[in-house]
C-alpha cells in the first residue's frame, strides 16, 4: 500500500485495484495514510497543497498546480485551484476555491493535471503574460515535451500560439520572461544573457549599449551583494554601457515607468 505513487488516494479507486477497506485503515494504523475525510486518504509526506485540493473534491490545477511543480508564477492567485471531474461534486460549497472541469471526467479524481493541461487553465483563467511565464519556465526546466506543445497548440486559441512562437527554453527567470513579452510590441534587438567584458553576464542587452537587470524578490540582497552590483554597473559605464537596474516590484507593479525608462534609454544610447 505505501508503494503506491499518487499522493492521495481514493476509497473507490482503491477498490477497482484490489484495495480493501481493510487495508486502507491499516496503511492509517500504520501511519502511511492520513484519513482526510471519508473515502478520500493521503500519504504522510505528502503536502498541503495536495491535501487542500483533495479536501476540495480534486486535484491541484492551473497556478496552483504550476506552483507545485515549481514553475514561475506571478504574484497569482491566493485561492487554491482545483480540477474536479464533470461528474464529481464540490467537497467545500461556499468556499474561495477556483474550480476547473476542462475534460475531466476521464482522469481518475485525485490526479493532477499534465503540463500542458496546466498551462492552457492558466491561458483561459489568468491571461495571456501568465501564461507566457509559465510556458518558459516550462521550457526552462524541461517539464514540457515537443508532443505536449504540439497537443497545446491545437488545443489553444491564437494568442496562446503567439505565445508559444514567441518563447524561448533559455530565460533565466519569470521577471525576465515577463519583460521580454511586454516589450516585444517595440520591436527592440533584446539578447537574453549576454557575456560583456569586464561585467560578465547581463541580463540583456537592448540595443548595443544599454543593458537592463532584473532582480527578484531576494535577489541581490545586503550590502556585500550591492557592491558587486555597483562595480559591475561602474565596469559597464567604463566600456561605454549603461545599466538600468529594476526589482520585482517595479517590473510587475509598476510597468510603465520601467517601459519608459528602457525606451528613452535606448532613444539617447542605442
Amino acid at each position: 500500500m505505501c508503494s503506491t505513487p499518487s499522493p492521495i488516494v481514493g476509497y473507490r479507486e482503491s477498490r477497482a485495484g484490489g484495495t480493501s477497506r481493510g487495508d486502507l485503515d491499516a496503511a492509517v494504523r500504520d501511519g502511511c495514510l492520513v484519513r482526510l475525510r471519508r473515502g478520500v486518504y493521503a500519504f504522510a509526506d505528502s503536502c498541503a497543497d495536495v491535501r487542500a485540493a483533495a479536501l476540495h473534491g480534486g486535484s491541484l490545477a492551473c497556478v496552483s498546480a504550476a506552483r507545485h511543480l515549481g514553475l514561475w508564477l506571478l504574484d497569482g492567485s491566493p485561492s487554491v485551484h482545483v480540477w474536479l471531474a464533470s461528474n464529481r461534486s464540490h467537497a467545500h460549497d461556499g468556499c474561495s476555491c477556483v474550480a476547473h472541469r476542462d475534460e475531466a471526467s476521464g482522469f481518475p479524481s485525485f490526479q493532477m493535471p499534465s503540463v500542458p493541461r496546466i498551462l492552457r487553465q492558466i491561458l483561459s483563467c489568468r491571461g495571456i503574460e501568465e501564461f507566457f511565464v509559465a510556458l518558459e519556465s516550462a521550457l526552462n526546466r524541461g517539464l514540457i515535451t515537443p508532443a505536449g506543445i504540439a497537443w497545446l497548440r491545437q488545443k489553444t486559441n491564437d494568442a496562446g500560439r503567439d505565445a508559444i512562437d514567441f518563447a524561448r527554453p533559455d530565460a533565466d527567470s519569470g521577471l525576465e520572461s515577463l519583460l521580454r513579452w511586454r516589450l516585444r510590441r517595440h520591436g527592440l534587438s533584446i539578447r537574453a544573457q549576454v557575456s560583456i567584458v569586464s561585467v560578465g553576464r547581463v541580463d540583456f542587452l537592448i540595443g548595443e549599449r544599454v543593458i537592463v537587470e532584473v532582480d527578484g524578490r531576494g535577489n541581490h540582497a545586503g550590502a556585500e551583494r550591492r557592491h558587486n552590483d555597483l562595480v559591475r554597473d561602474a565596469n559597464a559605464a567604463a566600456w561605454g554601457y549603461v545599466t538600468l537596474r529594476f526589482d520585482y516590484a517595479l517590473v510587475v507593479h509598476d510597468w510603465e515607468t520601467v517601459e519608459l525608462a528602457i525606451l528613452n534609454h535606448v532613444e539617447r544610447f542605442g
